[in-house]
């Protein structure tokens, strides 16, 4: 895949709708940035639609679902029949999930990258039955990393063409704790240990070998944190090589994607460092409930509104967003202005950026 060329195909935000956006929301009669986050989020969006006439009346939640053979290192409460068993749940419309989801009024698309077998009701983009364990060896071959962002393009660009308004990520795969632990610490440069979390519920003897699975994976594979699709192929997981995909294909499409939790991000994190300009499209939702939720916020210039320590995954952070968000249009949208309630505006801050990338 050519990358750069995707990258130049990203435009770049739309600094007169970011202008428009931020004179409405001077004019609501309340303190000025006083939505804080939210009125940033709003003016992201429209510099990205180019639009300062925000719509989100149609949104989606992908959730990608893939196993991971690591999962054979112990580093799991549970075993891959977990990852089948949320999906039927996911596709049955009757997962945690699926439940925040109907009351965002967000539709709910699971998708299978790569479980070790198939699911009746799952979109079938299956690049492989599983990962290898990347303890012992990679996860993936380079072109499987290739084809797994590839089918997250092309999700994201139907999405697109489907007339969604905002896309939401999710994931499910038992054991991708541990491979975006090991994909975020190779690209942020820290000890691979230093990134693993209890994930579902580990014990302390369970967290030993999740952080020595970790190790050894870097260890053996030796990913080179300047190729982060060979980091990918080296110790991620096709549910990160997928929604890696959905940011690019989301930033192409001009189509605001929301940032779920510490998977997602690192997957969102592997597209900026593949196409810089993808940034401009990720919102961020919650700050994840694991070591590298922070650390991989800051390094995608991203504040979430949330902080509810959340870490149940399939999405729901990112859904969490949405009702934020819908209030916060209602009040650009459809509040008065300060001459509709009589009163002296304030007078316009100065210095604050209209956009971040």
């Amino acid at each position: 895949m050519d990358f750069a060329a995707i990258n130049n195909q990203i435009s770049s935000p739309d600094e007169a709708a970011c202008t428009a956006c931020k004179a409405r929301w001077d004019a609501v009669a309340k303190p000025l940035g006083s939505l804080g986050l939210l009125e940033t989020a709003v003016q992201r969006i429209a510099a990205l639609t180019g639009n300062a006439d925000v719509s989100l009346a149609k949104r989606t939640l992908l959730v990608l679902c893939a196993d991971n053979g690591v999962v054979r290192e112990g580093v799991t409460q549970t075993d891959s029949s977990v990852t089948r068993q949320v999906a039927q749940s996911l596709a049955a419309g009757v997962s945690s999930v699926c439940r925040m989801a109907a009351v965002a009024r967000c539709s709910v698309v699971p998708v299978d990258m790569g479980m070790l077998a198939p699911v009746a009701g799952v979109l079938d983009r299956r690049v492989r039955a599983g990962t290898g364990d990347i303890a012992k060896g990679p996860a993936m071959t380079r072109a499987q990393a290739e084809e797994a962002i590839q089918a997250g393009i092309d999700l994201a660009l139907a999405q697109k063409a489907a007339g969604a308004q905002i896309v939401a990520t999710g994931e499910m795969g038992i054991g991708n704790t541990t491979t975006s632990a090991a994909v975020a610490s190779v690209l942020l440069g820290v000890d691979p240990a230093a990134g693993a979390g209890r994930g579902a519920g580990l014990s302390d003897a369970g967290l030993a070998r999740k952080r020595a699975a970790l190790r050894r994976a870097v260890a053996i594979n030796r990913p080179d944190p300047d190729d982060p699709l060979g980091v990918l192929a080296a110790v991620g997981g096709l549910d990160l090589a997928g929604l890696c995909g959905v940011f690019l294909g989301c930033a192409l499409a001009r189509v605001p994607v929301v940032v779920d939790g510490c998977i997602s991000a690192t997957a969102a994190l592997a597209a900026v460092r593949l196409c810089p300009r993808a940034g401009a499209a990720m919102l961020a939702s919650h700050l994840p409930d694991e070591p590298m939720g922070a650390p991989l916020l800051r390094a995608l210039g991203l504040e979430p509104p949330l902080h509810a320590g959340l870490r149940l995954g399939e999405g729901t952070g990112a859904v969490s967003l949405l009702p934020l968000l819908d209030m916060a249009l209602a009040v650009y949208h459809t509040a008065g202005s300060f001459g509709d309630i009589g009163v002296v505006p304030y007078t316009p801050q100065e210095g604050s950026p209209c956009t971040r990338s």
